[in-house]
């Protein structure tokens, strides 16, 4: 998969390509069935499927006091748009000149003279240039002058909702098993373990210390997950007891972390390896413990529980 950081980074000879559009934030079912479309189209036409999304969010540029919090970072989302079928991914670095674009000027720059595009598919309520003025109608208009055909495809999630805000609405209310049925996998964070106060340590629980910043994370609470290296590829992920929150037993602490207890390990050595951390279900809410030795016990029981969720043994 190859991905662009800008319009100047797109090979000029790459020929015609089909194109789907989108922020794509999570990639969830929704996204998977327009790209997958787009995929089929790509196929019988021979050509590469490339997805275009932005960074950062739109709204984090327009309206910064209410931009949401990403369900992914963009190195994660390049990857799975290409799991859900795109060949190469071009990531538009959105500023506000660019949200000046007429609708007009993102089809002729970005459609047209950088990606050549033969089909282009987005969901049938995709906006786009300024004001949002832009939409499929707009697209299909402007393919008559400039060669291309266009596909919205209407978005009906079933029983679970396939939006980006209706993930963030599940995570807030701790709900990680609907974010999963809207997402078709375990929602995860991802980041590089960084050194924490070492209190899990000390207690006989190290964990492994996963920074927030900008991404959504569960609300508070301890959760039956998995942890998987990301610096080796293909490695088996390991049963983790996961604490989000900021340790209300300790006074003082207030930077929102996620911890990862992996079961039965002390003995790997995590700081500074980038590593993922998905969600199974939740175990309880986040509480303040009276001393250490009724915090342990509870740990104890969490793992307990971990363990029956994830159908794993030992310890």
């Amino acid at each position: 998969m190859r991905v662009w950081r800008s319009l100047d980074q797109v090979p000029a000879d790459l020929g015609r390509s089909i194109v789907v559009i989108g922020n794509f934030d999570g990639v969830h079912l929704g996204h998977q069935h327009v790209i997958g479309r787009a995929h089929e189209i790509a196929e019988e036409a021979g050509v590469p499927l490339v997805a275009v999304t932005f960074d950062p969010h739109p709204m984090a540029v327009l309206r910064p006091d209410h931009a949401p919090l990403t369900l992914t970072d963009i190195e994660t989302r390049c990857a799975l748009l290409h799991a859900a079928g795109a060949d190469d991914v071009l990531v538009i670095p959105f500023s506000r000149a660019i949200a000046d674009w007429t609708p007009e000027e993102f089809i002729v720059r970005v459609v047209v003279d950088a990606l050549h595009a033969r089909t282009v598919v987005v969901g049938a309520n995709f906006r786009f240039g300024n004001r949002a003025a832009g939409d499929v109608s707009t697209l299909t208009a402007s393919g008559k002058e400039h060669d291309f055909t266009v596909e919205g495809i209407v978005l009906d999630g079933g029983p679970q909702v396939w939006s980006s805000t209706y993930v963030r609405t599940c995570l807030l209310a701790g709900d990680v098993e609907g974010a999963a049925e809207a997402l078709g996998r375990p929602y995860s964070v991802a980041g590089v373990v960084v050194q924490g106060d070492q209190r899990g340590r000390e207690l006989g629980f190290p964990t492994a210390n996963v920074p927030t910043h900008g991404i959504a994370a569960p609300a508070d609470g301890v959760y039956a997950g998995w942890l998987r290296r990301l610096d080796e590829p293909g490695s088996e992920p390991f049963p983790a007891a996961i604490s989000v929150g900021t340790n209300p037993t300790f006074d003082g602490e207030r930077e929102r972390r996620v911890e990862a207890y992996v079961l039965d390990r002390t003995d790997l050595a995590l700081y500074g390896v980038p590593v993922e951390i998905s969600f199974v279900a939740r175990i309880r809410g986040m509480v303040a413990f009276e001393g250490i030795d009724a915090l342990v016990e509870t740990m104890k029981g969490d793992v307990v529980k971990t363990r029956e969720i994830l159908g794993v043994t030992g310890g």
